[in-house]
């Protein structure tokens, strides 16, 4: 089951630094974008690390507030209930 579950957050880090990276591209050349909320739902289902290394790496959407703030509180919402899931503490 661990296995399984380090998988799936591998591949959604690795999905949301992509989507992250092919928004910017499609941005610079003024075609269409993927949708912001798509972006956030990413994020919400496990991609948060990938989607924040994204705006970093790729220096997109880092002027937005709500990706300034948004994304690294999904990302501290996934450590405290990957923490809390880990000790069994809830």
């Amino acid at each position: 089951m661990k296995d399984i579950i380090i998988s799936y957050l591998v591949m959604m880090n690795a999905l949301g630094l992509a989507v992250m990276g092919l928004d910017k591209k499609k941005a610079i050349s003024n075609q269409w974008r993927i949708p912001e909320k798509t972006l956030f739902l990413v994020s919400a289902i496990g991609g948060s690390i990938g989607t924040l290394l994204g705006m970093y790496l790729f220096r997109h959407k880092t002027k937005h507030w709500y990706f300034v703030i948004g994304m690294p509180l999904i990302l501290a919402i996934h450590l405290v209930a990957g923490w809390l899931i880990y000790t069994k503490s809830f």
